[in-house]
């Protein structure tokens, strides 16, 4: 192609502010191209996944196109060789068909674009052979899986990373080879439908660390749609506008560490400097600026040594220069509200403030991929056949919860799991059971669309976060459960309070887990204290539930079947309450967030009410009392009190 993409008509604009408004993504953008000097790179396909090669030649294809130098074409040429040489691109899983060929389209695609004209003519027909070979192998597969897989699955990071790079080398190519254009073609109608049919509150049933690893290849192809067609779909439908957000309060209070609902390898991997910059650039977002700028200068080197996540935030130099936009301004979380509730996928997220030592609580529930996505591939496969939901790695834990403060992480989610349980969460267990079809990989797979969850209301008020979930449709039909309906309640002063109203058509015996770091110390009179290194859980039941254990529970997972080396084995401690055999129960539990060296509890008054429950915190001069109505209005507070549906939160300051 003549014009060298994305850069063709500010090439020279590029240049002349490497010095000066882009001088530390130029710097970024050398920097990783000098670490690609240093990598012995493999002569054999190895077993391991091999996305590396597209990224890395792309930033060496960039610094050779703007720098004009020519030690960058030479490792170039270096790092083409091997996937080059390579019969298949990806050798664990579906070679030439899957994320390896996906990224590799895409880098290499760009390199062509923007160095081609540089190598020597039987170096550029070879990476146009090669091009040219696995771009059709790539639509080949995808027309053959059309109505399954990642072809058809319009909300999983498969289909956006294969797609986006198949469209690139389509563009890179057609000019000489119009059969291309078919690949262009089709993945136009696929991201049309993934624009349409992604959640308007910019969420990701996935998690934080998928959410990091697949949504910046929707700005990828979006990026290249616009520049080799003129057509503009940053704006098609809220998703890409509201999908920060999403990010900023998945964020844990630290903003360096993330709230790991979902398939998470580790509670480090979430940022993506270069993605925060597009979407700073496209919808003027100020707190994306601000927070790119403070992952690059204070967290960046903690992400890139310590991810479990492959390639990791280092090769993404290239889209951290093409994407900044110097003249976004900058501005930090602190105006912003501290708590947001996120309609589609259930999630209700609150902060006392955001202080880097602040309470949080973040707290979920819908059906498998959120709703839109559960009602439209309900609908999909009505009418024809078609499974476009792959949500295997959303978690069953609808109507769990997970609790941070003090810089720690109180109660927890278990991250990354192969064979997913609801156990493994701050959840509900009937008889010993949790949700239907668990203990797998894929919990929602062929799930009848009545298996759901959602949010019945939320108050986000006066620093208060209150919220009711319903997941008793979540469970076999044949215990007969009708309710198990959770109220949380998190105070200005990051107290937690937590009543579950449960109930079922015959006696069934129910568990309450808490799932922590560290095993939680009894203290007697139903309460217990879980360490966290900063930060301190003391735990008080206040329901007549007799009988209660701590146990270990183990967790696996080979996130990476290619690289048996990043496979993750972790412990948590969970409590256990248990009630006797009954049709009905309920537990009321106060969760504290307190420091480390301020262990002893707050004085708790506890009034079961006419149809709710009365719970007052007393610490330090103040008194916050929470009120809930189990079946309809809360019990009366006062006229200063905070009100919701079924709610009313109030506090007091006395010597």
């Amino acid at each position: 192609m003549t014009t060298p993409m994305l850069i063709g008509s500010r090439e020279q604009a590029l240049r002349s502010e490497l010095d000066g408004p882009l001088s530390a993504q130029f710097r970024r953008l050398l920097e990783e191209c000098e670490r690609a000097k240093g990598m012995e790179l493999p002569q054999e396909h190895p077993l391991a996944s091999i996305t590396y090669f597209g990224p890395g030649s792309a930033n060496l294809a960039l610094a050779y196109r703007l720098t004009g130098q020519d030690a960058y074409l030479e490792e170039l040429r270096r790092w083409l060789a091997p996937p080059l040489s390579f019969p298949h691109w990806g050798k664990a899983n579906l070679p030439d068909h899957d994320l390896d060929a996906g990224w590799i389209l895409h880098g290499l695609s760009l390199a062509y674009s923007w160095a081609g004209d540089a190598l020597r003519p039987e170096e550029k027909q070879a990476l146009e052979d090669k091009l040219l070979l696995q771009g059709q192998r790539m639509y080949e597969f995808a027309v053959e899986k059309e109505g399954g897989w990642w072809s058809s699955s319009y909300w999983q990071n498969h289909n956006w990373i294969c797609y986006a790079g198949l469209a690139t080398a389509g563009y890179a190519l057609q000019e000489k080879y119009p059969e291309a254009k078919a690949w262009t073609e089709r993945a136009k109608e696929n991201f049309a439908l993934v624009l349409d049919s992604l959640p308007d509150d910019g969420s990701n049933n996935e998690g934080v660390v998928y959410w990091r690893y697949g949504v910046p290849w929707i700005a990828s192809y979006l990026d290249v749609l616009r520049d080799q067609e003129g057509i503009d779909w940053f704006n098609r439908g809220t998703y890409l506008k509201e999908t920060f957000w999403y990010r900023l309060y998945q964020a844990a209070p630290d903003l360096e560490r993330i709230v790991d609902h979902g398939d998470c390898h580790d509670r480090r991997s979430g940022h993506p400097v270069a993605l925060y910059y597009k979407l700073a650039a496209e919808y003027r977002i100020p707190q994306a600026q601000w927070l790119a700028n403070k992952v690059s200068t204070e967290f960046y080197w903690r992400e890139a040594y310590e991810s479990g996540v492959r390639p990791g935030v280092r090769p993404e130099a290239y889209q951290e220069l093409l994407w900044f936009d110097p003249s976004v301004e900058a501005a930090g979380p602190e105006t912003l509200p501290p708590s947001k509730y996120f309609d589609d996928l259930g999630l209700v997220v609150g902060r006392t403030s955001w202080d880097e030592q602040a309470a949080l609580v973040s707290f979920k529930a819908s059906p498998g991929g959120g709703h839109k996505a559960w009602n439209q591939s309900h609908r999909q496969r009505e009418q024809n056949g078609w499974v476009t939901l792959n949500a295997g790695h959303h978690h069953p834990d609808s109507g769990s919860f997970v609790f941070l403060g003090q810089g720690s992480y109180l109660a927890i989610d278990e991250g990354y799991s192969s064979r997913k349980l609801t156990e493994h969460h701050n959840s509900i267990l009937v008889d010993g059971n949790g949700f239907v079809n668990e203990d797998r990989y894929h919990v929602f797979e062929e799930l009848a669309e009545e298996f759901t969850a959602e949010i019945l209301t939320t108050t986000l008020k006066d620093g208060w976060t209150h919220a009711v979930s319903e997941s008793s449709a979540m469970y076999d039909r044949a215990l007969g459960v009708t309710r198990v309906r959770r109220h949380l309640v998190m105070t200005p002063g990051g107290t937690l309070v937590i009543a579950d109203d449960l109930a079922a058509d015959q006696p069934r015996t129910w568990t309450w887990l808490l799932q922590t770091d560290n095993a939680p110390v009894g203290l007697g009179d139903k309460r217990w204290r879980a360490d966290a290194g900063h930060g301190v859980m003391p735990i008080a039941a206040l329901d007549d539930n007799p009988i209660s254990e701590i146990v270990e529970t183990f967790v696996h997972a080979n996130p990476t079947s290619s690289t048996p080396s990043l496979a993750i084995s972790k412990k948590q401690h969970t409590l256990k309450r248990l009630s006797e055999a009954t049709t009905s129960a309920r537990f009321v539990t106060v969760l504290e967030s307190r420091r480390w060296d301020d262990t002893a509890p707050a004085s708790i008054r506890y009034d079961v009410a006419a149809g709710g429950v009365r719970v007052e915190i007393e610490r330090d001069g103040v008194t916050e009392t929470v009120s809930l109505g189990f079946d309809g209005d809360a019990p009366t507070l006062g006229a200063t009190a905070v009100v919701g549906d079924g709610f009313q939160g109030s506090t007091s300051t006395h010597r």
